[in-house]
């Protein structure tokens, strides 16, 4: 008869006799933890207290996520969801956050996988959980002082979800498989609101969050620097060697990249969403980089540079880049309180469609390409002016257009600035010696009480500031992280 196999062990594991069995169960001391309460975690109950105000008398659920297989018995890093997150600061897979109304709000309760103490085989026969693979996990009493949030058993889960009562509960679908088909849809359009809702409520970000963006956005600052400073001006190196001293940094000063990052040199600047990064640098071409750090509390920055590989812009590549720069600080001025989120994009728009005519490109006069009916001068910068940051790269992305295109801006929100041009090597409507060229440049900006503040304003925008500061960076020399 073969022994069944305890949950977690793999096919391929060994199988132990009885004796070693006994033998891994004695002898261990214990690893006491010393836990205290996050200091944000008055921050995640006052966002579930928001969140509870705007669903009275309904049953919220919102999961995090499960482990996704990577290769047969690896998986991905995991990275908890983002909605998940902001409302309880765990970050472990599997946690499911249940709200359960009551008279005056909500009662929360995170479900949580406990730890495999000494005093079972899993400890050590599990590979997936075994304390003795993955290492100490928390206690619920322990999860709970940490996180100032009532926690049960993951075990309880399912029996929680089955007495949630049909209509009267919302889930925020898509992050846990198991959690959907336990809870069925009874009304799409309801869980589609609690998303929509979460979004908006995360568009304001108090001051803790501003600071967890700072943190990434700082650290951002210093993987650009460490890239700049390896950067040879004399012979080529390949995009990934960049893409890999900046990843070092992102994963020292933070939790990992916040994004797939762009680096792209010449020609490959001008695929927008170019991530494979298997070219070569040149000099003579311009590097467009894309990149940001997400913080240990996942907070992401989202800046874009592009640089002269030798240093020293071209003429025409400072003429092009020029008006990319003219573009981006005229949305930046134009950000302040119950200012439209349409009127950045269309002042960041003229700007470049002007500078589009300067160059002789237009099929047209500016206010034709302009007109909404052609829009022509978006051939050459397809992409939007910006986006919300936070969480996600692309944060609140199920808030209303009300909310968010079609809305006003307001003290507290974080988005980007990042206009660009990209000439297409296959382009024949423009000069050929414009093909190839792609720049954008990009910055996290912090809508405040009497205009905005430039978050990423550590690294230069201007194209002489840039290569005063690129030969700064050389200058200093390759540096470890530190």
């Amino acid at each position: 008869m073969t022994e069944e196999r305890p949950e977690g062990e793999r096919s391929h594991d060994p199988m132990f006799p009885e004796k070693f069995l006994e033998f891994m169960r004695t002898g261990w001391a214990e690893s006491p933890l010393n836990v205290l309460a996050l200091p944000q975690s008055a921050h995640h109950a006052r966002r579930r207290d928001q969140l509870s105000a705007a669903f009275p008398g309904e049953n919220l659920v919102v999961p995090t996520g499960r482990e996704q297989v990577r290769a047969n018995d690896t998986s991905y890093p995991f990275r908890p969801g983002s909605d998940f997150m902001w409302l309880t600061g765990e970050h472990d897979p599997e946690s499911v956050l249940i709200l359960h109304p009551t008279a005056t709000g909500h009662d929360a309760v995170l479900y949580v996988r406990p730890r495999s103490p000494k005093d079972t085989d899993a400890f050590f026969r599990n590979a997936e959980h075994g304390e003795l693979w993955v290492g100490r996990r928390h206690t619920l009493a322990e999860k709970t002082t940490e996180l100032g949030l009532a926690t049960a058993d993951l075990a309880d889960l399912p029996k929680a979800l089955a007495d949630l009562a049909p209509g009267k509960t919302r889930v925020l679908r898509g992050y846990d498989s198991l959690v959907d088909g336990a809870v069925l849809v009874t009304d799409a359009a309801r869980d589609a609101e609690l998303a929509k809702v979460l979004s908006e409520l995360r568009l304001v970000k108090d001051a803790w969050e501003i600071a967890q963006l700072q943190d990434a956005i700082d650290a951002t600052v210093r993987g650009f620097e460490d890239v700049a400073r390896i950067l040879p001006a004399d012979r080529p190196v390949s995009e990934r060697l960049l893409d890999g001293v900046f990843a070092t940094r992102a994963r020292h000063d933070g939790n990992d990249v916040g994004y797939g990052s762009i680096v792209g040199n010449g020609a490959h600047a001008t695929i927008l969403h170019w991530t494979r990064n298997n070219g070569q640098t040149r000099p003579g071409d311009l590097l467009l980089m894309d990149m940001g750090v997400e913080n240990n509390n996942l907070y992401t920055a989202d800046v874009t540079r592009t640089l002269p590989v030798t240093g020293r812009f071209t003429d025409l590549q400072r003429s092009v880049y020029d008006i990319v720069y003219a573009s981006q600080q005229a949305g930046i001025e134009a950000i302040k309180p119950g200012v439209e989120y349409k009127e950045i994009r269309d002042v960041c728009n003229r700007v470049l469609a002007e500078g589009l005519g300067d160059l002789g490109v237009l099929p047209g006069s500016v206010e034709e390409a302009l007109d909404k009916d052609g829009q022509f001068f978006r051939r050459w910068t397809l992409h939007g002016f910006g986006h919300m940051l936070g969480l996600d790269v692309h944060d609140c992305a199920h808030a209303s257009k009300e909310m968010y295109t079609d809305g006003k801006l307001d003290t507290g929100y974080v988005l980007t600035v990042e206009p660009g041009l990209y000439f297409q090597q296959e382009d024949e409507l423009v000069p050929a010696e414009l093909r190839g060229i792609g720049i954008r440049i990009e910055d996290d900006i912090q809508v405040t009480e009497n205009g905005s503040v430039n978050l990423s304003a550590g690294l230069p925008r201007t194209a002489t500031e840039v290569e005063t500061w690129m030969a700064a960076q050389r200058e200093a020399g390759p540096r470890l992280p530190g």
